[in-house]
């Protein structure tokens, strides 16, 4: 019990005849005393939604009001998706409600609970601090600095920005060092940004594959190159016209958001010709002209009939919506 239960005692010490009616009420004091949340035993099954969990208590419970302290269980029927709330019911009439937070404040990262979790919570008064880890053992973390050494294994998803190299942690923001061995299948989400130093090199990639979009696209008109989908673009059917390719980001998001000023990024096109020959003459980023600079110094003017044209762009931003585009051209039969 949570705390003592104080019974009254209208027997003690009497000397004459005491009406029934106050045995009565001392075995109604009783049932109010056991029938109360805080000594009740407190699991009920979830009734609510997710992110909005409701504990319904049954209706002889005579607590009226959550106070501070009040600590209860209950089954979550969803797992969350975000911050979360329960409400408290008795008799599915409401006696009070709060945010559920971990034990610093912080709202709820998506699965913290989990469906069919026992989710243990206690009330301090304005919320409901999580007792329970309900997430079947996967930590989830929304700021972490690591010092010293950490080796992980397994597969491992990752989420916003990384500096240095860490797995087997779901995370936001997370700042590390001296972090080494990683073993297992990584996913990594956001922009990772590796820095070396004077003595050592950022990153090195062993067997490393590149995403490309293969399509059995004729190339003609305006070519829309999005360079967070592929690294390489290649069109199987033969191209019908000359051509125009606009660099961007994607459909939403401008090559000149992506990059910052001094980045460099370098994608290839691989075109196929038939027997009339086409070719790009001309290049556009974020739809804005740009005169690229040709290897060997001369703009080409036409395409290789009866293979597939390899054009090769390294693209420079020097300045805001300011680009250098350095290209060339490679014939394969």
């Amino acid at each position: 019990m949570a705390k003592p239960i104080s019974i009254p005692n209208t027997f003690a010490g009497s000397t004459s005849a005491i009406p029934l009616v106050y045995l009565d009420q001392d075995f109604t004091a009783v049932s109010n005393a056991t029938n109360d949340l805080a000594t009740y035993s407190n699991y009920v099954v979830d009734t609510g939604v997710a992110d909005a969990y409701i504990a319904n208590y049954p209706a002889n419970i005579v607590t009226t009001t959550v106070t501070a302290g009040l600590r209860l269980q209950f089954k979550a029927s969803n797992a969350n998706t975000g911050a979360s709330n329960l409400q408290v019911q008795v008799n599915s009439v409401s006696i009070g409600s709060g945010a559920i937070r971990l034990t610093d404040g912080s709202a709820l990262a998506a699965n913290t609970i989990v469906a069919n979790a026992i989710v243990d919570v206690q009330y301090d008064g304005t919320n409901f601090q999580l007792l329970s880890d309900s997430s079947g053992g996967k930590e989830v973390i929304t700021d972490l600095t690591v010092s010293g050494n950490l080796a992980v294994t397994g597969t491992t998803g990752l989420t916003g920005v990384l500096t240095a190299n860490v797995a087997n942690i779901t995370t936001a923001n997370i700042t590390t060092a001296n972090v080494a061995t990683m073993s297992g299948t990584t996913s990594y989400t956001g922009t990772q940004t590796f820095t070396g130093s004077t003595t050592a090199l950022a990153a090195v990639f062993q067997d490393a594959a590149e995403v490309a979009t293969v399509s059995a696209t004729a190339a003609t008109g305006t070519i829309n190159y999005d360079v967070t989908t592929q690294s390489v673009l290649y069109y199987t059917t033969d191209a019908s016209a000359n051509w125009t390719v606009n660099f961007r980001g994607n459909g939403t998001t401008s090559l000149n958001t992506l990059m910052s000023t001094g980045q460099a990024l370098t994608v290839v096109f691989l075109v196929s010709q038939g027997a009339t020959a086409y070719y790009n003459n001309a290049v556009t980023i974020d739809g804005s002209s740009v005169t690229p600079k040709y290897q060997g110094g001369t703009a080409w003017s036409s395409g290789n009939a009866s293979g597939i044209d390899a054009y090769s762009y390294t693209i420079v931003k020097t300045g805001s919506a300011t680009f250098t585009v350095f290209a060339s051209q490679t014939q394969f039969k």
